[in-house]
This record gives C-alpha cells, sequence and structure tokens, in this order.
C-alpha cells in the first residue's frame, strides 16, 4: 500500500504520476471504511482526494500555505501530512478533528469551520508574505457552494488587488450541502460547459486571472495545472470540475444525503441507527407545510441549509415558491426576512445556532431598528447540539437576547413551540426569535393557552418559597428535578418558573419574590456572559435576595463530553442541589 509509506507531502512526491491513482484509491477505501464506523463528511472529502494528492505533489507544504474553505473537505489533507493513522487505524479515528486545525499540525493554518472565509484569510497570508519580503505560494481552496457567502466575493474582490502571488482554487461540483441557488451558478455552469472558454466570466470580470481544468479527479491533469501557477507572481483562479462523493455510487447519486454521513453499511448505503425519535426539524416542516397551504404569505427561509427546518428535496417542491434557499449567506436571509415582512408577507427563518452569530448585523441593524415581524427559529443552541469548537451552539442567548425590540423565546416542550411559532407568524408587532431546546423532544400534550402578546410574563408553574428556581428552555425539566431533590431532602417546597422570555424581565413576578425567599437560582443552556442568568442577578443587585446563575463558563470546548462539561459548569441535579443547600 502506498498510503503506508506517507508520512509527510515529501513522501507524495516519491511517487510516480503513475502512481498517485492508486494512491487515491487507498485513500478512498480508507475514508470508507472510516466513515461508515464513525461517521463524518462524506461527499466533500471523496470528491477532493486527487487535487488534494496533486497540491501537495506539487507545492511545498507548509511553506506554501494551503487554506481550505469550511474544512469539510480536509480529511485527504491530513492524510498526506502525518496524520495517516487518524484515518486507517480505529482506535485513532479520533486523534484528530473533523476540521483544519493549527494545533494538529503545521500544515494547517487555520482552526475553520464556517463556509466562505478561504479567500479573505488567503489573502491575509499572502499580504503578511509580501510585506515581510518572503517567498512562498498561498492557496486558497475553496467549494463551489461557499461562493454563495458574502465573505467569499468580497474576497475575491479584494484579491484581484493584492497584486502578488495567490492561487484560489474552485472545487465545482455543481453544489452546495444541497443543490446550489444563485445567480452566479448559471455562470459557474457556463464555464464548465464551454470547457472555460466562455466570454463571459465571473473570476475574470473581478479581475483575476483564469484557469480551467474540466478533469478535477484527473490527478495527472491536476499536477499540469498546478505546475502551471506555481510561484505566479498576481492572483490567479484555478477552476477544476469535480464530482461530489466520488468512489461510492449512493453519495454520487444522492449528493445531499451524503453531505455528511452517520455510521452505515457500506454494502447498501443504509445507517446503522434508524432515527425513529421526532425531531424540531419534523415538527417545523410539518406545521410549516400546512401553514402554507392556509395562507400564500408564509414563506420559509433557509441560508443553505434546508433540512435544518425538516425541508428535504420532496419537502421542497411540496413548498414550490413559499421556500427559499438564499445560498450560504445568512445575512441576506435576515434582510430577506425583514424585507418579505416589511411589504405584509410572514417569513420563518431556520438557522442552526452556530451559524446565527454570522448576521448579528443584519438581526441588529436591518431588522430590529425597523421591528419588522419575521421569525427566526434556533436550532441546536444547546449543550446537547454539535460540540466542535467551531460549531457551538452556546452563544444565541448572549448575542440575541441584548438586541432592542427583540423578542426571544425559549419553549420547554413541542406544544409550546408551536404555540409560540404560531403567535409570532400572526403578531405584527416584533421581531421574534424561538430558541428550541436540546435534546430529545418533550411532549406533554397540554394545551397552550398563554397570550405571548403580553411581553415578558413568566408562569409559576409550582408554588413555593425560600427557594425559587427559573428554568429557563432545556433546562426547565432540570429545575423541576432540583425541586423535587429539596423536597425529598430537605422537606422544602421551591417554587419553580418557566420564564419563556429571554429577552425581558418579569419585574413584578420577581419583585414579589422578595416576600418570601432567599435564593433565587437560574439555569440557562447557554454561556452566562451576558446571558439570562445575569439579568435576573442584577435585578436583584440592590436586595438581600442570594443569586446563583448556572450555565456554561466563557471558552471555546473543542469535542467536549457532554456529560464532563454539565459536571464542569455545576449542571447536574446534585451539584445544583448541594450549591444551594451550602447557602440554605
Amino acid at each position: 500500500m502506498y498510503i503506508e509509506t506517507i508520512n509527510g507531502p515529501e513522501d507524495v512526491k516519491k511517487l510516480s504520476i503513475d502512481q498517485l491513482p492508486a494512491l487515491a484509491e487507498e485513500m478512498r477505501a480508507a475514508l470508507l471504511k472510516r466513515a461508515s464506523i464513525h461517521g463524518g463528511h462524506f461527499g466533500p472529502n471523496f470528491g477532493i482526494v486527487e487535487a488534494t494528492i496533486a497540491m501537495h505533489y506539487v507545492f511545498e507544504s507548509p511553506k506554501d500555505k494551503m487554506v481550505f474553505d469550511v474544512s469539510h473537505q480536509v480529511y485527504p489533507h491530513k492524510m498526506l501530512t502525518g496524520r495517516k493513522e487518524a484515518y486507517l487505524s480505529e482506535e485513532h479515528y479520533d486523534d484528530v478533528s473533523g476540521y483544519s486545525n493549527p494545533t494538529e499540525s503545521v500544515h494547517d493554518h487555520f482552526t475553520v469551520g464556517h463556509t466562505s472565509t478561504s479567500v479573505s484569510l488567503a489573502c491575509g497570508l499572502a499580504k503578511a508574505r509580501d510585506l515581510k519580503q518572503e517567498a512562498g505560494n498561498v492557496i486558497a481552496i475553496i467549494g463551489d457552494g461557499s461562493l454563495s457567502g458574502g465573505e467569499a466575493l468580497e474576497g475575491l474582490d479584494y484579491a484581484a488587488e493584492l497584486g502578488g502571488n495567490l492561487i484560489i482554487v474552485i472545487n465545482d461540483n455543481d453544489m452546495s450541502i444541497a443543490e446550489n441557488h444563485g445567480g452566479l451558478y448559471q455562470n459557474l455552469k457556463l464555464l464548465r460547459e464551454t470547457n472555460g472558454q466562455a466570454d463571459c466570466n465571473l473570476f475574470k470580470a473581478m479581475g483575476l486571472d483564469y484557469l480551467y481544468v474540466d478533469h478535477g479527479n484527473d490527478v495527472a491533469d491536476l499536477i499540469q495545472a498546478f505546475q502551471k501557477v506555481k510561484d505566479i507572481d498576481h492572483p490567479i483562479v484555478v477552476h477544476i470540475n469535480t464530482l461530489k462523493g466520488k468512489g461510492y455510487a449512493p453519495a454520487e447519486q444522492h449528493k445531499e444525503n451524503w453531505h455528511f454521513s452517520g455510521p452505515f453499511h457500506i454494502e447498501t448505503g443504509e445507517p446503522l441507527y434508524e432515527m425513529t425519535e421526532e425531531d424540531y426539524s419534523d415538527i417545523s416542516v410539518n406545521y410549516l407545510l400546512k401553514k402554507m397551504k392556509e395562507d400564500p404569505t408564509v414563506v420559509a427561509i433557509t441560508s443553505g441549509t434546508p433540512t435544518v427546518m425538516g425541508f428535504t428535496e420532496d419537502k421542497r417542491q411540496e413548498a414550490g415558491k413559499q421556500f427559499v434557499d438564499v445560498g450560504i449567506a445568512e445575512e441576506t436571509a435576515v434582510a430577506l426576512a425583514s424585507g418579505i415582512a416589511a411589504n405584509g408577507g410572514k417569513p420563518v427563518y431556520g438557522v442552526y445556532s452556530t451559524f446565527v452569530q454570522r448576521t448579528y448585523d443584519q438581526i441588529s441593524q436591518d431588522l430590529c431598528i425597523n421591528s419588522n415581524p419575521a421569525t427566526i427559529v434556533t436550532f441546536w443552541g444547546s449543550v446537547f447540539g454539535m460540540n466542535d469548537v467551531t460549531h457551538l451552539g452556546l452563544y444565541d442567548i448572549s448575542m440575541m437576547a441584548n438586541i432592542p425590540n427583540l423578542v426571544y423565546l425559549a419553549p420547554t416542550t413541542k406544544e409550546e413551540y408551536l404555540a409560540m411559532l404560531d403567535w409570532s407568524i400572526e403578531q405584527t408587532d416584533y421581531p421574534v426569535a424561538i430558541k428550541l431546546p436540546g435534546g430529545s423532544v418533550i411532549s406533554d400534550g397540554k394545551e397552550v393557552t398563554k397570550d405571548f402578546s403580553k411581553l415578558n410574563t413568566y408562569e409559576v408553574t409550582r408554588h413555593g418559597s425560600r427557594v425559587a428556581i427559573l428554568g429557563l428552555g432545556t433546562f426547565y425539566g432540570l429545575g423541576n428535578e432540583v425541586a423535587e431533590s429539596l423536597k425529598k431532602e430537605n422537606d422544602l417546597d421551591a417554587t419553580v418558573i418557566n420564564p419563556y422570555y429571554i429577552t425581558g424581565l418579569d419585574t413584578k413576578l420577581l419583585e414579589s419574590l422578595k416576600k418570601d425567599h432567599d435564593i433565587v437560582i437560574t439555569i440557562e443552556d447557554g454561556m452566562l456572559d451576558g446571558g439570562f442568568g445575569e439579568k435576573i442577578a442584577r435585578f436583584y443587585g440592590d436586595s438581600d435576595l442570594k443569586v446563583l446563575n448556572f450555565g456554561v463558563r466563557k471558552e471555546f470546548p473543542d469535542r467536549y463530553d457532554l456529560n464532563e462539561l454539565l459536571k464542569e459548569n455545576h449542571l447536574t441535579k446534585e451539584q445544583i442541589v448541594a450549591d444551594i443547600q451550602a447557602l440554605l
């Protein structure tokens, strides 16, 4: 096997060009086995194997710096840069992260997991190189899907003025996570169909040199192209036509399903573990499709991740023009939603917590200053969500709960979520966001009669004294468990409160607690700094009540163990009870 001899890029160069296709097949076989057991980003990595081999064959990493966009496609790069055991040996599968990571290797230059950043980052590397009068190539590797993000276009716009060496590899497989959306993809299609010869050329129009490689999975053609541009003295785009998921038939045929995969049976492609539980994606799409049929002004919006709200290909077709995918452009999604709302439409934008932070300015400026009644549904904003450092859902409360005019709601059950969503879509006074609970869906079957237009009115669900527990969203259930333990261990009847509203205080209720309570605790599913609990603590700052805030400390945890994270932040029932008992 060739891959076993590769301990760094210098070993790739020892192989003949005729041997490299066999190396590519060995790498795909290793990727396939690992993915079937471990899961991970599938299609992007399978499609870029040859290009990665060719780049390391031609360039001199790490002197020549490669910046991978999103880093969904860095597995082959890691295999060739001293980390092959993490892909060949099951016991080492977790030795590396799923993204580029400078702490792992000198061949990685940034920790990157969000899209459309590579060109701008590479421009920065190239500018610093030139200021220091150093040599070396800088290569940005960006997929066609990432081009729909504004930062990618901003980077391309600046690149033309950079003046020195910069190589931008456009990995064009005619796919984002789902199908591409936007006008620029018509030009990419035209360039593919004309072998790069069309007069209409987006990249040339932006002042960039251009080279097209039609056989983007042919390692010899790629080597020839990269040799042409190595040490070039100006910015150039190398546009390569590749196949996402190449080498595994199910992934080639169903590219959207195989962008990322959990463990699966190699022979059939069927998942090892069937997901039978109802989740908030299913709940959202079923509700919204029904709502769309009743009201033609309801529109669902996504920024390149349609299944966040359950809109698989068949559901998108059912929704028709009432479903909009703006590409990987969260800023446009929010501004579009504000515009639709301003003109009488009823937009619902579904977005993962980790990506909503990419559009802070639009939420503040385009939406909330204008106070347009659009709805944002925040998914996976939880310690129970994604745990990679680039995809954490721990910061949305601190970010969104402090923007004026925005009403940020935290349901605790399926029924509360649907009631909030229905109210939000129909009301015309506020921009509203809804933070979905983490973990399994809780459904209690109770009818929700609350009038959410009476802002910042909390609900006391358990009346008691001495200790009041405000369990926000996900951790409302934990609050009830704490109350049960206090009753059992201390014969103390604690008050339990469902706050509902992240963005405001029920001052009347909070004031009333001063009469017969000594301790108020808050539990929230997010970062403490700037969070919900701090608002409560500030309210009681001039009183004798003691306030304990429970949440996650300010940090960037990476690939954390959930139970360890909860314990480290005193987010277990036993720890919270012990902390309360210490104050009683």
